[in-house]
């Protein structure tokens, strides 16, 4: 129990434990061509004031966005020879502002995420009006006229109806010198008027080869090569996230079990569903459970990606079964319910719909 007046540290949603946060760490792994779209935005004639990172998790929206701030904070001046001269987005680690970022955060940047419940001692499942209504204090309070000042909203999809509309109404009348980096995993889920505010910039999923590169620069003692660099990129769907949870716990042994169990359809092994659930639901272990939420939606969204062209009733199918698991997922984490339901429903829900002819084979 922390001491009185002893400060007392407020865990950050999405962190992996050993790991930099987005706002500590400099380095972009891929999108170069979504830095250099930002970078001639800024120095253009006309910049947006808002703008959608999309794509999917883990993948460096976040440290795209704090790389983006970092370097409007530290260069105010869109035309000045700073500006003009730079080829990409870095800032010197030795800048006032990526040493204040690095410290924890800097007073012009406002990072709205699913805040810590302290009572429940766990994240909320949704992102609250209360936290985007920050806003208002923030771009309320006094600057220099120089000064930018960058809300980061991450992620917008965690965001209730009221949160939402909350957002959509600053979004309508921004504040002078301000930016808003919103980014989404799933930007056409967004209410139709927050994206018709914002310009998109969709960001790639990563190669093997940059798979390869971000694990060396962060893991270098987890780097495998070959065939199992192969192995893993395509388990992590393209996001360096997933891959450093997949070489977590037992995240590989999860990875092959889930798309093994998931493609037998109606003839699956409920005793190796069993199985598999009881190493996603052991105690102590979040990196299995994180695998299990990536495995799914990877192995569901790649179902949707095949069947869509042909069958939009086979698709759809897909996208229903996403979302209950979805919401399944946040419940749990929520209202601490059994995690090994959640996968049982899952394969359980993928079984009945197999055996009634339905389209999730």
């Amino acid at each position: 129990m922390a001491r009185r007046n002893e400060p007392v540290e407020i865990p950050e949603v999405d962190a992996i434990s050993g790991y930099p946060l987005p706002h500590e760490r400099d380095r972009l792994i891929g999108h170069s061509r979504t830095e250099a779209a930002l970078l001639e935005a800024y120095r253009s004639e006309r910049l947006h004031h808002a703008w959608i990172l999309g794509g999917p998790k883990g993948i460096g929206k976040a440290t795209l966005a704090f790389r983006f701030a970092r370097f409007v904070i530290a260069n105010p001046d869109r035309f000045g020879p700073s500006v003009t001269a730079a080829k990409d987005l870095s800032v010197s680690e030795d800048n006032p502002v990526s040493r204040q970022l690095s410290a924890g955060g800097h007073p012009n940047i406002l990072h709205l995420r699913r805040p810590w419940d302290e009572k429940g001692k766990r994240f909320k499942s949704d992102l609250p009006v209360d936290e985007v209504r920050r806003t208002v204090s923030f771009f309320g309070t006094t600057a220099s006229a120089k000064a930018w000042r960058i809300c980061i909203v991450d992620a917008a999809d965690d965001m209730n109806i009221s949160s939402a509309n909350a957002l959509l109404k600053i979004l309508e009348e921004p504040p002078a010198r301000c930016l808003f980096l919103v980014l989404s995993h799933a930007p056409g889920r967004l209410l139709p008027t927050i994206r018709s505010r914002c310009r998109r910039l969709d960001l790639a999923t990563l190669s093997p080869e940059e798979i390869g590169s971000g694990l060396a620069d962060l893991a270098p003692d987890l780097v495998p090569s070959g065939n199992d660099l192969a192995e893993l990129a395509e388990a992590a769907d393209g996001s360096l996230r997933s891959a450093i949870t997949l070489l977590s716990g037992d995240g590989l042994a999860i990875a092959k079990g889930m798309k093994k169990l998931a493609n037998q359809g109606a003839q699956v092994d409920l005793a190796a569903v069993h199985a598999l659930a009881d190493v996603v639901a052991a105690r102590g272990q979040a990196d299995n459970w994180e695998s299990f939420q990536h495995m799914a939606q990877a192995w569901l969204h790649e179902c949707m990606r095949r069947d869509v062209s042909s069958s939009v009733r086979n698709a759809y199918g897909f996208v229903e079964l996403s979302e209950k698991t979805n919401q399944a997922i946040r419940d749990a984490d929520a209202l601490n319910l059994d995690r090994k339901q959640v996968v049982l429903d899952f394969f359980l829900s993928l079984r009945a719909a197999s055996s009634q002819g339905k389209p999730f084979t």
